[in-house]
């Protein structure tokens, strides 16, 4: 096997994709909840990704991703046998678990994808989890086999009942409070209004709450500045503060404002890419 040598690549549906790679050193070291660098080739863009598992035996980390920017979308035209210019791991501050018995980890849409390893990560620790995995409809449903071989119970939810249960995941999480569930710790993952009404259920309910950005980091080491968000009333730098924070001292309000800065730009970042020349192609 060479070095970061894609070994499988399996469509989870027309977006996301999970990857397994030939990654040694990262895999020896790395813990659930941090998160790697790559370089397509040597003139590509640094990205960071969460780790969705590794087997430090084989040597292998995996990698969920949507396909949504210039990178990832040259990512997509890569097969097995392909290898990256380079991986660098693991990063950030790893998944807190100790003392906690039961938690409940909610999941929307894409967010499902970084919310997996901790929701693994967290089961195969002894902790009980509950998952709330939701999704717009039926057609974009991930991981529903993995969060139920790697969780104690999962419940998909979709906004329009296309498919399993039709709630949001707020709603579902009140219900299950509602049952008199009792958890140590709940976990958001996914779009920011999301993770901000999630941590204020938990909040109400006097149950601690855990809320990941991932999802904002750029250049994974601090130095971009991108990723800042205002938390407890201080700067802090989701790359190498984080990735997760206490989700009742994030300003919401101020992430969700910044979440909308680049979204032509990222429109602009969705034409075709060429591998070939590592360019983007327009159509007319």
């Amino acid at each position: 096997m060479k070095m970061y040598e894609i070994l499988s690549k399996r469509k989870l549906n027309h977006d996301i994709t999970w990857l397994v790679i030939y990654a040694p050193m990262v895999a020896r070291k790395a813990k659930p909840g941090q998160f790697i660098i790559l370089l397509t080739d040597e003139y590509g863009e640094r990205i960071p990704l969460t780790m969705a598992g590794h087997n430090s035996e084989e040597g292998t980390i995996d990698l969920i991703y949507a396909t949504v920017g210039r990178t990832t979308m040259l990512m997509d035209q890569m097969g097995e046998g392909d290898t990256f210019f380079s991986i660098v791991g693991p990063l950030g501050k790893p998944t807190h678990m100790e003392g906690l018995k039961r938690v409940c980890v909610v999941g929307g849409g894409t967010g499902n994808a970084l919310a997996y390893p901790i929701a693994a990560g967290m089961h195969n620790h002894g902790i009980q989890v509950d998952m709330i995995s939701g999704f717009k409809n039926k057609d974009l449903v991930i991981l529903e086999e993995e969060f139920t071989a790697n969780t104690d119970r999962t419940f998909v939810v979709t906004d329009d009942g296309s498919y399993k249960e039709k709630a949001f995941t707020t709603d579902k999480l009140k219900s299950l409070l509602a049952e008199g569930n009792e958890y140590d710790e709940i976990i958001a993952v996914g779009p920011p209004i999301m993770m901000k009404l999630i941590c204020q259920i938990a909040q109400e309910a006097g149950i601690p709450c855990v809320a990941s950005l991932t999802a904002y980091m750029i250049d994974g080491t601090g130095m971009c500045g991108g990723c800042r968000a205002s938390i407890g009333g201080e700067d802090k730098f989701v790359c190498v503060d984080g990735p997760e924070f206490d989700g009742t001292l994030v300003d919401w309000d101020e992430l969700i404002q910044r979440n909308s800065y680049y979204r032509e730009q990222e429109a602009h970042d969705r034409e075709h890419v060429c591998r070939l020349t590592g360019g983007v192609r327009y159509y007319d």
